[in-house]
C-alpha cells in the first residue's frame, strides 16, 4: 500500500499537498538523513580506526561499539554557546550557514526517496537538483567573508575554486547520463534502467566514475577535503563558528553527500529496481545510498590530501575532458534505452 495514500486518507489533505510535505521532511528528506548522518560518521570513525589501528568511538555505549558518541557529541554542540566574534559581519555570519543547509535540503523535494516517493516531480529534476546543490559555495563563500578571520578567507578562496572544478565535471557526467537516457526525470531514467536491465553504471562506467570524484570533490571528501584543511586552515570557512551553527556548516557536507548519492543511485544503480512497491523501492534506494556513502567516507582512511594545484591539474586536464568519451559512449548506447 502507498503509505502517502494511506496518510491523505486519513487526514483528509490532497495527496499532492501531503507528499509536497513528507518527502522534504521524513523520506528522503531531514528525518532519514539525521539518521544516515548518525551513522555515517560513526562508521566513518569506526572505518578509520580499524585501518589506522586507533581506538575510534568506544567509551559512550561501550557496549554498542560506540554507537552513541555521536548522539552524545551533538547534545554537547546543542548546549554549547554561540558566539559571534567582534569584528564579524553579524547577519551574514549567522544566516548563512542556516540558508546553506535549507538550500540543499529543498532537494530533497526533486530526488525520490523510491516509486511515487517524491516532492515534485518534474521533466528537469536531474537538472533542477544540479542547480540547487550549486547554490550552496555561494553562501560556503559567504561564511568566509563574513567571519572576518585569514583562514576563513583561505578556505572561502578554495571554496571558490573547488566548485569551479568540481560542478563542471559533475556537470558533464550529468548530461552524458541524460544524453544516454533521453531524459532528465529521474522516474522516466530509472523506468528506462529497469526496461533495459541495464545499469547505467554498466552501460557508461566513463559517465558514473567521473561523477563520483566530482561528488567527493564538491562535498569535502578525502582526498579533495581542501576546503576545511583541519592541519593547515583549521576549518576553512567554518573556522569562527561555534553551537548549532558549526553543526550547521558540518552537515552540510554530510548532506549533500546524501543528495548526490541519492543521484548517483536513480541514475547509474536504477533507482529502485528490481522493486516496484513503495515499501521495498524505498528500502532498495536507502541500501545503495548508504552503501554508497560508506565507500564515500572509507576513503578517508587510505588516501591523503591532494595540494590544491594537483586538484585543478587533475580535473581541468585529465577527468573533465574524459566527458567528451561519456558523452560519446552515451551516443552509442541511447538506442538500448530507448522506448
Amino acid at each position: 500500500m502507498d503509505p502517502i495514500a494511506w496518510l491523505s486518507g486519513s487526514l483528509g489533505v490532497p495527496y499532492w499537498a501531503v507528499r509536497a510535505v513528507a518527502a522534504p521532511l521524513v523520506y528522503p528528506g531531514l528525518a532519514a538523513f539525521m539518521v544516515v548522518a548518525l551513522f555515517i560518521i560513526w562508521a566513518e570513525r569506526k572505518i578509520a580506526a580499524r585501518v589506522q589501528m586507533r581506538v575510534g568511538p568506544l567509551y559512550v555505549s561501550r557496549r554498542l561499539g560506540g554507537a552513541l558518541q555521536v548522539l552524545a557529541d551533538g547534545v554537547r554542540i546543542a548546549f554549547q554557546e554561540i558566539i559571534i566574534p567582534v569584528g564579524v559581519e553579524k547577519w551574514s555570519f549567522v544566516l548563512s550557514p542556516i540558508l546553506a543547509f535549507t538550500v540543499v535540503s529543498l532537494a530533497f523535494t526533486m530526488v525520490p526517496g523510491g516509486p511515487g516517493i517524491y516532492g515534485f516531480r518534474s521533466s528537469l529534476s536531474l537538472l533542477a537538483t544540479y542547480a540547487i546543490v550549486t547554490l550552496t559555495p555561494i553562501l560556503v563563500i559567504v561564511m568566509g567573508w563574513a567571519s572576518n578571520n585569514k583562514f576563513s578567507y583561505i578556505g572561502a578562496g578554495r571554496e571558490a575554486l573547488v566548485s569551479i572544478t568540481g560542478e563542471a565535471t559533475l556537470l558533464a557526467s550529468l548530461l552524458a547520463a541524460a544524453m544516454m537516457y533521453g531524459s532528465m526525470d529521474f522516474v522516466e531514467i530509472v523506468e528506462a534502467q529497469m526496461r533495459s536491465h541495464v545499469p547505467g553504471l554498466v552501460a557508461n562506467p566513463v559517465a558514473a566514475l567521473l561523477f563520483f570524484i566530482a561528488a567527493l570533490l564538491v562535498t569535502d571528501r578525502l582526498p579533495f577535503d581542501l576546503v576545511l584543511g583541519e592541519q593547515e586552515i583549521v576549518q576553512g570557512p567554518y573556522t569562527e563558528y561555534t553551537g548549532l551553527l558549526f553543526a550547521l556548516s558540518m552537515a552540510l557536507g554530510y548532506a549533500k553527500l546524501y543528495v548526490l548519492m541519492l543521484v548517483f543511485t536513480h541514475v547509474f544503480l536504477a533507482g529502485w529496481a528490481p522493486f516496484t512497491s513503495p515499501l521495498l523501492g524505498s528500502i532498495a534506494v536507502f541500501a545503495k545510498t548508504l552503501l554508497l556513502m560508506l565507500v564515500a567516507v572509507f576513503l578517508r582512511s587510505v588516501y591523503g590530501r591532494m595540494r590544491l594545484d594537483q586538484v585543478a591539474s587533475m580535473f581541468w586536464s585529465k577527468l573533465f575532458p574524459l566527458a567528451l568519451v561519456a558523452f560519446v559512449v552515451s551516443a552509442l548506447i541511447h538506442p538500448i534505452y530507448a522506448p
